[in-house]
């Protein structure tokens, strides 16, 4: 399994995001719904990453710079098929440390408060995320819950 940059241009990345905003999409109003496209992953300030078992793509993950200390972990996802394997916690490890290095202090993100999301909120959790009010340009939404570390 490898972690790389990814430059958004393959039809393999385009396909499994596609994939992600559909399951975000049957999951959350439309007013709910924050997870970036492709334009909005290959914006300035964006790194994304995906996680490949040999050319198939299994997993994927962003940070979007926020201002000089502050990022946003965006667009987490694994495969279906690969959930429970260690692919979340092997990237959101991964995630963290590259933040670091980036120099960020602190680390946000958005998800759902749907019982689907509950896997995601407990990993978070594990990794030492906590619960906080909306950050950046978010607005109090039922739907939503966010959370945020220090680095």
């Amino acid at each position: 399994m490898r972690i790389l940059v990814d430059d958004l241009s393959g039809p393999e990345i385009a396909a499994f995001l596609e994939e992600h905003i559909r399951h975000m999409r049957s999951l959350s109003p439309p007013e709910s719904k924050h997870a970036l496209d492709l334009d909005g992953l290959r914006a300035p300030g964006v790194t994304f990453w995906s996680v490949r078992d040999g050319e198939t793509v299994v997993g994927c993950g962003a940070l979007k710079r926020l201002d000089a200390s502050h990022a946003e972990l965006k667009s987490m996802r694994t495969a279906p098929s690969r959930r429970r394997s260690g692919i979340a916690s092997t990237l959101l490890a991964h995630l963290i440390a590259e933040a670091r290095k980036m120099g960020f202090t602190r680390l946000s993100l958005e998800t759902g408060s749907a019982d689907a999301f509950r896997p995601a909120r407990k990993l978070y959790e594990k990794f030492g995320f906590r619960y906080c009010q909306p950050f950046a340009d978010y607005l109090p939404d039922p739907n939503s819950v966010f959370m945020t570390r220090t680095l």
